[in-house]
């Protein structure tokens, strides 16, 4: 049986929550009911970066450009929005075509954040951009402290670095499937190191996926090579 999120009660317009959690797969095999919520996503997107950007610069009033950059996408990015829609439950509660659900859709990284953007739009719509930004505060700024200390450099960037410390050449990236119509197509990237797969991610952009999969990859903790100067 599929859960309802708490944060549903909030709204006055459950639809516009419902339409936050329809994902474009569900829309062909119902069709007439209601759209996709791939237009609140959209301006979800926006407040999202808009309200992220509002707090750093006030927040680090000392900061130049790059680091609150850097720091935006370190609390934006699709692996930080995945931990907020698993957070909220979210994934239980999608509406997905049943060979999307069947090929994981509710844990996929990129449509969990997607959602989350999307669930941003709805409130926005539904109760006004004050509460949209109370809801951004409470699931993206709670770790901002612990986020400050993280690297800020992206994930393809700190990957590199690493394995090229340990005498290995570039990671190389490559596009294992593609999913979806021209318009919102859904990447599926492996990143190989020494001809070796350490992690696979999924975004709307390949330089979305690419992200995703240096991320998995830092993150593997067998990775499967030993340094080649242990090995000389």
């Amino acid at each position: 049986m599929t859960t309802i999120p708490l944060i549903k009660q909030n709204f006055k317009n459950t639809s516009l929550f419902d339409q936050a959690l329809t994902h474009r797969s569900w829309i062909n095999e119902n069709p007439g009911i209601r759209g996709t919520n791939e237009r609140l996503e959209f301006l979800g997107d926006a407040i999202l970066e808009f309200v992220v950007s509002e707090e750093l610069y006030n927040r680090f009033s000392d900061k130049e450009e790059g680091y609150l950059t850097a720091l935006r996408a370190n609390l934006v990015n699709t692996i930080n929005l995945s931990f907020v829609a698993k957070k909220l439950d979210l994934g239980p509660a999608l509406f997905l075509s049943k060979g999307e659900d069947e090929g994981g859709g509710r844990e996929n990284t990129s449509l969990l954040a997607d959602t989350v953007e999307a669930i941003i739009g709805a409130i926005y719509l539904d109760q006004g951009l004050q509460s949209a930004s109370k809801f951004i505060h409470q699931n993206l700024f709670s770790d901002l402290e612990s986020k400050i200390t993280e690297p800020l450099k992206d994930a393809k960037s700190r990957l590199q670095e690493k394995v090229q410390a340990m005498g290995f050449p570039t990671p190389k990236y490559k596009v294992a499937r593609e999913s979806g119509p021209d318009h919102s197509k859904t990447f599926l990237v492996q990143v190989f190191v020494d001809n070796k797969i350490l992690g696979e991610g999924e975004g709307k952009s390949k330089s979305e996926a690419e992200q995703v999969a240096a991320e998995s990859a830092l993150n593997n903790n067998e990775v499967p090579f030993e340094k080649k100067l242990e090995m000389a």
